[in-house]
């Protein structure tokens, strides 16, 4: 077991989960760049740096979730945090296409199944998979924390306001799938709590990435902090919260 705390950032190979592994490597981590193809991952592995290491990671493939566990295990030995940030918005958003008319076409009177299933296969399925794999890695670090990359835009509580500016826009894809993410991390807290293993949802802002067509307005730096923030609380910090950056409180 090597003595340097061990990070595995899913989805790792881009955007903010890319902003995320070079952040935990400048505070010490090494950093597992999750990423579902391997010549991707090592070639952001590169950009990190040399306490970066490229795991091949589909989340949705379960052969590649054991074996992404078991090389865990065996060459670093630990796991002392886990940032699920792997997600996709949509699998048939047309080119062009704007979200507003995206939506139209996810409204849960047309909604293809098949674009639901796809996207929550990712964003709710993954993440639950990839839970599952890596505790035992987890439980064996004391202190050991999960963060999930979550969105404002799974708020019930911000979308039941008709004041809210995007409410238009909810649905049972994206969405949704982060609104059964926010579940999932209770439920994990929940669990997690009395062994003394943090677990916390994040939401990065709406950031310019791949993800969204790069039409967000926050930077990739900006949309890794929270992330990062909560990454680092110490064992007596908080559990079951969901929070955007400088700790602000967004309600389930």
């Amino acid at each position: 077991m090597q003595d340097k705390p061990v990070a595995l950032v899913t989805g790792a190979n881009q955007g903010i989960g890319l902003q995320i592994a070079k952040d935990l490597v400048a505070h010490g981590f090494t950093v597992l760049v999750g990423s579902r193809n391997l010549e991707r991952g090592v070639a952001a592995a590169g950009e990190v740096g040399p306490d970066a290491h490229a795991l091949q990671l589909d989340v949705t493939d379960a052969a590649s979730i054991a074996a992404a566990a078991e090389r865990v295990r065996s060459a670093f030995g630990r796991l002392d945090v886990l940032i699920q940030n792997a997600a996709i918005s949509n699998t048939s958003k047309r080119p062009g296409q704007t979200v507003e008319d995206y939506a139209r076409t996810t409204r849960p009177s047309n909604v293809s199944l098949d674009e639901m299933r796809a996207v929550w296969e990712t964003n709710v399925f993954g993440v639950l998979a990839v839970y599952q794999a890596m505790l035992p890695l987890l439980r064996q670090t004391p202190g050991a924390r999960i963060v999930n990359v979550s969105s404002g835009v799974g708020s019930l509580t911000t979308n039941s306001d008709p004041a809210f500016a995007y409410r238009s826009i909810f649905g049972p894809v994206y969405p949704a799938s982060k609104t059964a993410l926010n579940a999932l991390t209770v439920a994990m807290a929940i669990e997690l709590e009395p062994e003394g293993i943090r677990v916390n949802a994040v939401s990065p802002g709406f950031t310019r990435t791949n993800l969204n067509g790069y039409a967000g307005t926050e930077t990739v730096e900006e949309g890794a902090r929270e992330a990062v923030r909560v990454a680092l609380l110490g064992k007596d910090g908080p559990t079951g919260t969901f929070t955007r950056w400088e700790n602000s409180t967004i309600a389930w």
